[in-house]
């Protein structure tokens, strides 16, 4: 009930308005102010005020009885649900009208740096669910298993998904491509840590690590950041391809007989202590 309660509040009703609905539907039946209060925890002194506040938002209907007394019914939850999803659309239709008319052009592009898998996995979610024309992923099975639900929904409503995949992946979406050459192992060894590459339309870009149990990363518009993301995916996926066309005995032998493919990968783990450097320090 706490969980319900919340998420309420998330939707816009105060603390009591949602305690009170919660016990209305609850009770299943007419329920006076006292009774409300009794059994939700909400203040005698503010439970009509708090009835009278979710009657105007149409959560509640109030029913006069015999000797004026007045009893108070939850609208059905479904039917609630079904208003406030309407209203959310009504409002975003709105406000992506009215606010980008008012917005001010940026004096720069907006960039800022992530802490932690949750800060990173969800600002990774908000480009794949902004994404209107493209995406190209550069990720891990890890990150794969939360992001491929909205990767699919992002198919479905034809954003092409051009995906490299470390491993065999849980879920096909899109336009995947399993990285195999080299073997994940190694990749991650150069690299030090799981990274992450999430870009948007060619317009936004998410770039973490994940290493030990930590995560940390960056998110950006800047052009110049977002081409090189996009241009790091579709160059991995194209050595994937070339590597299947190929064969990979004959490139493996290539990839650890050149002296200049020997020299590119030196500094091993160098790309997480940069990725690490862009951590905000601690407060």
């Amino acid at each position: 009930m706490r969980d319900v309660v919340e998420q309420l509040q998330r939707l816009g009703m105060s603390g009591y308005e949602a305690k009170a609905y919660v016990t209305l539907v609850v009770a299943g039946q007419p329920l006076n102010g006292y009774e409300v209060a009794k059994r939700s925890g909400v203040p005698r002194s503010t439970v009509y005020e708090t009835l009278g506040k979710l009657v105007a938002r149409g959560a509640a209907y109030e029913l006069r009885g015999a000797e004026e007394a007045t009893g108070y019914l939850a609208l059905p939850p479904r039917a609630l649900l079904e208003r406030m999803r309407r209203e959310f659309d009504d409002s975003i239709g709105a406000l992506q009208s009215s606010l980008p008319t008012i917005a001010a052009p940026p004096g720069s592009y907006l960039t800022h740096n992530l802490k932690g898998a949750d800060a990173l996995l969800t600002r990774a979610e908000d480009v794949v669910a902004s994404a209107r024309t493209d995406l190209f992923l550069s990720i891990w099975p890890e990150e794969m298993r939360l992001l491929s639900p909205l990767l699919g929904r992002a198919a479905e409503r034809g954003v092409e998904v051009s995906v490299v995949h470390f491993g065999p992946a849980p879920a096909l979406v899109g336009h995947l491509y399993e990285h195999r050459f080299p073997a994940p192992e190694a990749v991650a060894g150069s690299l030090g840590c799981r990274l992450l590459v999430v870009a948007g339309d060619r317009s936004e870009v998410l770039i973490g690590g994940f290493a030990g149990g930590a995560a940390w990363g960056v998110y950006t518009e800047d052009p110049a950041v977002v081409l090189m993301a996009v241009e790091y995916v579709r160059n991995d996926i194209t050595s994937q391809v070339v590597a299947d066309r190929v064969g990979h005995e004959t490139l493996r032998e290539i990839w650890s007989g050149d002296p200049d493919l020997a020299r590119l990968r030196a500094g091993h783990g160098h790309p997480a202590a940069l990725l690490r450097a862009t951590r905000m320090p601690a407060p």
